[in-house]
């Protein structure tokens, strides 16, 4: 009896990202004024996702609690390298999984009448249905190619939920600066998992991960093990806001209410601890590790709790709030007090979502109560300690513009010092030379040597493109190309670095990027027949008069970056392990031209689409909106 109800168990898993995808596709088909469609879809949909969840819950603990395993499909294998979906269910899952059934619940049917009448009704609950199956994957996935899954489409949503008032100015500049934020954890997280890969030669399960532990003592691997571990924590803090990188959170407000509190209320935001809890048996033994995050943990709960005390705005205290909660919870998870953090993440993520789904009444009521009952307090002269924490903590220990000043702005000075790509004779000759240099890398296997100094040349020209389009103010149509012609460059450093490249991982790349990078031009050129004015120095808002074709960018944007949409994804995946351990200066360069990429390509899409629209013809939000 107990075993037929595992064998159910580990062929149903797959319902936990069934539902929602489907559902997700479901309400594609409905326009947005047929909300009692749209929102009978979700109310079914949240109805069948808490009973299964509740249900599976059950009869997982009735056949005795056993890890469950599904290897659900194998999407790419070669020698080397397996992409496969694996799914997993044990403890951590069940509490992360009724957590957000029950989030999705609440948030879903407060939603239904929050959001009535919204220009972006069906766009929000779209989101939401998308957000759903993207969390799903992760706290589900078996493996780390599948949790990687996950967490780019959870980026996606959150970009898109942030940016949900598209016409105002404020929520499109929040959402790249967050987007800009999970960009660098997407990328630490790719590279955790390259190192992984050239530590164990396989694709290994979360299950696997004490095994690798054993493997790196007996070949004396520390150094790829700390390595792993850095990259680790590197995305977790991003993730879930930890010093420094806790400005995001309260950016990320600026969506609706309502999916605030189940993204960076409930849901998105522990996901970092997640990842943690997942790993911890990889490196469980490491003590300064573990002390490492318990200091990280400690200044996140004593800097945010101050910084919350004195914000002025009611989201901006929750976030800073619900994140100086998070960082006791990583101290939890690094003492080993596993049952604890899970407590915690549940009674922050209730209370959070609670906060934040009440506080527009508690607004509504204070104004009110303020207005008749007003007294002023009596003014205390403050000292000069108490006067600098003070406006350290209005002005969030300055974390912004230190990003600002040693991140973005470097790298933009570097992109304006190719000014002179902007030159149609320049482009054209650079793309010649990378054609060029991609077929003779390609069909001479001699050419290999150098010790990787072409391949460092090759990436280093990428990235050169990309930084110029990052920083360039003119045509978009010319930033655009950039971007293509940088792929080319990609292609024919890891072509130089690898003597065995297979045609089919070449094919599955240039042919994802290169359908993304058509359908984007024939949007640009959409665009530039209204008014013939497509420049990056200002925000167009061109989503008012085309729609679809904003909707098609915006594909053809996560699609030049690799996004899980086209080939391009296997590819950039495979090419990732092409480079070699002992290779620093080229996986730097991957990785600063993985990152760069996406902020050019968002860029486009953001400058162009969305925004304050230019023209009086149409309603335009201030900047303090």
């Amino acid at each position: 009896m107990i075993e037929s109800i595992q064998e159910i168990n580990n062929q149903l898993i797959v319902l936990f990202v069934a539902i929602p995808l489907l559902s997700f596709v479901a309400t594609l088909f409905w326009k947005n004024k047929q909300e009692n469609s749209i929102s009978g879809i979700v109310q079914i949909t949240k109805s069948i996702y808490i009973i299964w969840a509740v249900g599976y819950f059950i009869l997982w603990g009735i056949s005795g609690s056993p890890e469950i395993h599904l290897n659900l499909l194998t999407i790419y294998e070669s020698n080397d390298f397996v992409f496969a979906i694996h799914f997993y269910y044990d403890r951590i899952t069940a509490v992360f999984s009724l957590l957000g059934a029950v989030s999705f619940f609440l948030v879903t049917t407060f939603s239904r009448y929050y959001m009535h009448r919204d220009e972006g009704y069906k766009r929000f609950f779209n989101t939401i249905l998308f957000f759903a199956f993207g969390y799903n994957l992760i706290i589900f996935s078996g493996n780390f190619e599948t949790l990687f899954l996950g967490w780019e489409f959870i980026g996606l949503s959150s970009f898109l939920l942030i940016a949900f008032y598209r016409n105002r100015y404020l929520p499109v500049k929040n959402a790249f600066k967050v987007l800009s934020n999970y960009r660098l954890s997407d990328v630490a997280l790719m590279l955790m998992m390259w190192m992984m890969h050239h530590l164990t030669h396989s694709n290994i399960d979360f299950t696997e991960l004490s095994k690798v532990k054993i493997m790196v003592t007996q070949h004396k691997q520390e150094t790829m093990a700390i390595f792993i571990v850095i990259m680790i924590l590197v995305s977790s803090m991003i993730k879930s806001a930890q010093i420094p990188f806790t400005s995001w959170l309260p950016r990320a407000m600026e969506g609706p209410t309502t999916s605030s509190a189940i993204f960076y209320g409930s849901l998105s935001v522990h996901i970092g601890a997640f990842l943690l809890l997942r790993t911890y048996s990889f490196w469980e033994d490491m003590l300064w590790f573990k002390y490492t995050i318990v200091f990280i943990g400690l200044a996140t709960a004593v800097i945010s709790t101050h910084i919350s005390r004195v914000q002025p705005t009611v989201k901006t205290q929750i976030a800073y709030s619900s994140a100086a909660q998070i960082g006791i919870i990583f101290i939890e998870i690094a003492l080993g007090f596993h049952f604890i953090a899970l407590i915690h993440i549940a009674g922050n993520a209730f209370l959070r979502t609670y906060q934040l789904l009440v506080s527009p009444s508690v607004l509504n009521y204070l104004i009110h109560n303020q207005y008749f009952h007003y007294h002023p307090t009596p003014v205390k002269k403050l000292t000069k300690l108490k006067a600098t924490f003070f406006i350290l903590g209005i002005k969030e220990w300055g974390l912004d513009q230190f990003f600002y000043r040693y991140l973005y702005t470097p790298f933009k000075w570097i992109g304006k010092q190719f000014d002179w790509v902007k030159k149609t004779k320049s482009i054209l000759i650079i793309f010649i030379l990378g054609i060029i240099s991609v077929i003779y890398f390609l069909a001479n296997d001699n050419i290999k040597s150098f010790d990787g100094a072409l391949s460092i040349s090759m990436l280093t020209i990428a990235l050169s493109l990309v930084l110029f389009s990052f920083s360039y103010r003119g045509s978009a149509l010319r930033a655009w190309g950039a971007l293509m012609v940088s792929h080319i460059f990609i292609l024919a450093g890891i072509s130089n670095n690898e003597k065995e490249i297979k045609s089919v991982e070449v094919f599955l790349y240039i042919s994802g990027i290169l359908i993304s990078f058509i359908i984007g031009s024939l949007a640009l050129y959409r665009v530039k027949k209204i008014d013939k004015d497509i420049l990056l120095n200002q925000y167009h808002g061109y989503v008012y008069e085309e729609k679809n074709t904003a909707f098609l960018f915006l594909l053809s944007s996560i699609g030049m970056i690799g996004f899980p949409l086209t080939g391009a994804f296997i590819g950039a995946d495979v090419f990732f392990t092409y480079i070699k351990t002992n290779q620093p200066i080229l996986i730097i360069l991957l990785s600063t031209y993985l990152i760069f990429m996406e902020f050019a390509s968002i860029r486009i899409f953001i400058r162009i689409f969305l925004g304050p629209h230019k023209k009086l013809s149409h309603p335009v939000a201030f900047r303090s909106s």
